[in-house]
C-alpha cells in the first residue's frame, strides 16, 4: 500500500506544485489569510470534499471512510506568511511586498491538499475519519490553534494520532526527522520598562539613570539559564530588542526592554517567571529607579507522544528506507502545534527541503532566501497521507 500511496503522491505532484506556487506569490500575514483559504476552499469544492471554515481565515475538512468514523486522525498544516521582503528571484516570488513565505507555510499548505487528493482516491482504505486542518496564524500570539480548540471540532472523536509537519532546509530532499518526547520549547514574552529620571548626559549625578539600571537587569538576567536553570533542562532567556530614545548628550527617562524565555519544563517555566520579576525588581530598586514587568504567556512546549512517534518512524522507515529517518535534536524555537500535544497523542517532524546532498540554495527558514526543494513535496504528500493511514 505505501507504495501505492507514493506513487499516488507523484501523481498530484504538478497541481499541488501549482497551488504551492500560487501560494507563495501570494503571501499573507497571520489571521489574514482570506486569499489563501479562498484558493483551498475552490480546491476543496472542486474534489466534493466536505469542508467548513474555523478560526477565522482556516479550513478544516474531512474525509470519512469506513468502521468505527468516531476514531480519527487530524493532519494539520499552518497557513501563515511572514513580514519578510523576499529577494529568490523566483518567477512565482511575492507580488505582496514586505511579505513571504519564509518559513514554508505555503509548502506545509499545498502538502496537506496534496496529501487530501491521494486520501480522497483510497478513502476505501481509510480506517474512520481523517481531518485536514488548514490552521491560520501560527507565527504570532495567540497563535491560530488557540482559535481552533475553541471551536472544540473535534468532541465526540477518539484522536488516535495528530499529525503535523515542518521544512527543514537542512535535511536533505527525501528524508524526515523525528525526536520523541520533548521536542520544541515553550515560548514566553517578556516586556519591561524601566523608569528613572533623565536629563543632561553630562551631570548623570543629577540623575537616576534607567540606561544603565536596563544593561545591570539585562546582565543579572543571565542568572535565570546559568545559575537557576537544572542543566537538564534546557533554557533560553533573550533580550533582544532595548529603546532608550535618549541621544549623545541625553539620558532619557525611561528604558523598555522586550525578550524572550525558552524552556521545556512547565514547573521550572512556571518559577522562571517569578525569578524573572524578583531580579527586575532588585536591580532596579538597587539602581534607584523603578520598573515594570509583564511576562505574557505563549505557547507550550511541544511533546511528541513516544508510542505514537515511534509507529510513526517504523512506518516511515517501511515506506522511505531506514538510512532516510534521521533522529531530531531538541529545538529551542516554539510552534502552537504544542497546545494539540498538550491535548492529543501527536507527532510533529520533519520534512526535508535542502535539495540532492542538502543544496545550500534553500538557504534558512525565516530568511529572505529561502528557497525550498519543491521536489520534497513528493515526499510531504507522501508521508503524510501514510502515516494518516497507517497510525
Amino acid at each position: 500500500m505505501e507504495r501505492c500511496i507514493i506513487d499516488k503522491a507523484g501523481e498530484v505532484f504538478d497541481r499541488v506544485r501549482s497551488l504551492r506556487r500560487a501560494i507563495h506569490a501570494n503571501p499573507e500575514l497571520s489571521f489574514a489569510e482570506h486569499a489563501t483559504q479562498q484558493a483551498l476552499c475552490a480546491e476543496l469544492d472542486r474534489e466534493g470534499i466536505a469542508y467548513r471554515k474555523i478560526a477565522g481565515t482556516g479550513v478544516l475538512a474531512v474525509i470519512e471512510g469506513r468502521g468505527d468514523l468516531k476514531d480519527a486522525v487530524v493532519l494539520r498544516a499552518d497557513m501563515d506568511a511572514l513580514p519578510v521582503r523576499e529577494s529568490t528571484g523566483l518567477a512565482y516570488a511575492s507580488c505582496n511586498d514586505g511579505v513571504m513565505h519564509a518559513c514554508g507555510h505555503d509548502i506545509h499548505t499545498a502538502a496537506l491538499m496534496g496529501a487530501l487528493l491521494v486520501l480522497n482516491s483510497v478513502r476505501e482504505k481509510i480506517e474512520g475519519t481523517v481531518f485536514f486542518l488548514f490552521q491560520p496564524g501560527e507565527e504570532v500570539w495567540p497563535g491560530g490553534a488557540t482559535l481552533v480548540l475553541k471551536e472544540n471540532p473535534f468532541d465526540g472523536y477518539n484522536v488516535r494520532a495528530f499529525v503535523g509537519e515542518h521544512v527543514d532546509p537542512e535535511l536533505p530532499t527525501g528524508t524526515f526527522g523525528f525526536r520523541p518526547g520533548k521536542y520544541m520549547a515553550s515560548t514566553d514574552e517578556l516586556h519591561i520598562t524601566v523608569t528613572g529620571e533623565g536629563g543632561h548626559a553630562a551631570m548623570p549625578y543629577r540623575l537616576k539613570d534607567p540606561v544603565v539600571a536596563s544593561a545591570a537587569i539585562i546582565m543579572a538576567l543571565q542568572q535565570v539559564a546559568s545559575r537557576n536553570a537544572n542543566p537538564a533542562v534546557p533554557t533560553v532567556l533573550s533580550v533582544g530588542r532595548v529603546t532608550a530614545d535618549g541621544a549623545t548628550n541625553v539620558i532619557p527617562d525611561s528604558v523598555v526592554m522586550e525578550g524572550t524565555l525558552r524552556t521545556f519544563d512547565e514547573a521550572w517555566r512556571a518559577d522562571a517567571k517569578l525569578r524573572i520579576k524578583e531580579i527586575v525588581y532588585s536591580t532596579a530598586r538597587a539602581y534607584g529607579v523603578e520598573a515594570e514587568v509583564a511576562v505574557s504567556d505563549g505557547y507550550p512546549c511541544v511533546y511528541n507522544d513516544e508510542q505514537v512517534t515511534d509507529r510513526a518512524v517504523d512506518i516511515m522507515s517501511r515506506s522511505f528506507g531506514q538510512g532516510n529517518i534521521r533522529l531530531l535534536d531538541v529545538r529551542t524555537t516554539a510552534e502552537d502545534f504544542g497546545y494539540y500535544t498538550a491535548l492529543y497523542p501527536s507527532v510533529f517532524y520533519r520534512v526535508g527541503v535542502g535539495g540532492p546532498g542538502c543544496d545550500v540554495s534553500a538557504g534558512k527558514l525565516h530568511n529572505a532566501t529561502f528557497n525550498p526543494d519543491e521536489d520534497s513535496l513528493k515526499y510531504a504528500v507522501a508521508g503524510l497521507s501514510i502515516l494518516a493511514l497507517s497510525l
